[in-house]
């Protein structure tokens, strides 16, 4: 249990009285976390198979993020990086290029911030009058004016109006859509290789070959956004991995910083070089403190095995959901790669999300209906058991054996 002594109706008066109401918030207040579990201010222990929305992808507090932080800190917490090198940052950015496609870095604070950069980015390196971006029905990639118009998701952008223009939707593995969509005004097709807000949908291998010859003819940038299936949530570093489709532009947040907020965008060399002092910057972006977090992230996952055991635990994951979806006629698919699994059900799955909180066990649900199983790569089989056995119970206690 924690050291920490508050009070759960203290907390929350206090977070209404001051702080802004845009989250839908549980009455709990989480006081600890420690590898997959979190405890709340009364001391009931979690099994967190949804950390932190991805962002623990090496659980809560691993011990390699929290000497790296403490080390940092006591040294270097920002630099700026103009006039400045640092070293972190430059440690980082190479860990980056040589895991994935050998590009060059552009690091930021968050997921919205790295899809920013890609937009502009590929609009910078097209020919002028080309500023179309192509994406995709169900996406998610972020918060901010243009990010929010990239999610094709009308209820993420009702009361922004006016949008901002120059992006064009299309179905997700649908290449006649895409084909009619991309044009001589077109810039980039911007995509996730799994949607995970947008229920856990993947772009199917043959169908990003099919992207990426038909960008390749028409002198269109390819963008994955990998927030959530980078840095080896699908098994892989990177989700691209897994169909060896390679993008120009790859953008990473989430379980890149352990916890700590840092994002990076990933670019082919020849698009990277378009970026000159003056076109884009972040006052925060891959300072000291995060990178070192960053690097500790890698270091974990290689050090640790983690990309064998999210297989490993993966595989066991699937096996034990086929069995309760031969149990359970409401679960309609299983879906997802690695340890990022969407169940979606016949039924609304909010009434779930509950049950399994009541039993200790976290999960999500998005879209309504598609539960979202995403432990992190740390988890073993025994909590892979304990989080399904309580799913188990709270769909036979929601809708019935």
């Amino acid at each position: 249990m924690s050291k920490v002594k508050v009070s759960t109706q203290t907390v929350i008066k206090q977070v209404e009285r001051y702080l802004m109401g845009n989250y839908k918030r549980l009455p709990i207040v989480i006081v600890r976390g420690e590898g997959c579990w979190i405890w709340d201010a009364e001391g009931k222990k979690y099994l967190d198979m949804f950390p932190g929305w991805a962002v623990s992808g090496l659980g809560h507090c691993h011990p390699r993020v929290v000497k790296a932080i403490c080390d940092q800190a006591k040294t270097l917490i920002h630099v700026a990086n103009v006039p400045f090198y640092s070293v972190p940052q430059a440690d980082l950015a190479e860990l980056l290029s040589t895991h994935s496609f050998g590009g060059k870095v552009f690091f930021c604070n968050s997921g919205a911030e790295a899809n920013e950069g890609a937009i502009k980015l590929a609009r910078l390196a097209t020919n002028p009058g080309r500023g179309k971006i192509v994406t995709f029905f169900n996406s998610f990639h972020g918060r901010t004016l243009a990010t929010v118009t990239a999610t094709a998701q009308p209820k993420y952008q009702a009361g922004f109006e006016p949008l901002p223009p120059g992006f064009e939707y299309c179905p997700l593995n649908d290449l006649s859509a895409l084909k009619k969509a991309v044009d001589d005004k077109t810039s980039a097709v911007m995509l996730e290789p799994i949607q995970g807000e947008g229920g856990i949908n993947i772009a199917d291998d043959d169908y990003l070959r099919d992207v990426r010859r038909l960008c390749d003819n028409r002198g269109v940038k390819l963008i994955f956004d990998e927030v959530q299936t980078g840095m080896g949530r699908t098994g892989e570093w990177f989700g691209y991995q897994l169909s060896g489709v390679v993008p120009d532009i790859m953008t990473l947040a989430k379980a890149l910083g352990g916890g700590v907020a840092i994002g990076a965008m990933v670019a082919k060399a020849e698009l990277a070089d378009k970026l000159v002092p003056g076109t884009h910057a972040s006052t925060f972006g891959g300072n000291a403190l995060a990178a070192a977090a960053g690097i500790a992230v890698f270091e974990a996952v290689e050090k640790e095995h983690l990309l064998e055991n999210t297989k490993k635990q993966s595989k066991h994951a699937f096996e034990r959901l086929a069995e309760l979806k031969a149990k359970h006629t409401v679960i309609k698919e299983i879906r997802g790669k690695g340890l990022m699994i969407g169940i979606e059900l016949a039924k609304p799955g909010a009434g779930v999300v509950s049950r399994c909180l009541d039993k200790g066990v976290y999960i999500n649900c998005t879209h309504d209906c598609v539960l979202r199983f995403m432990p992190p790569m740390i988890v073993t089989k025994a909590q892979i058991d304990q989080g399904i056995d309580a799913l188990d119970e709270a769909l036979t206690e929601e809708f019935g054996g």
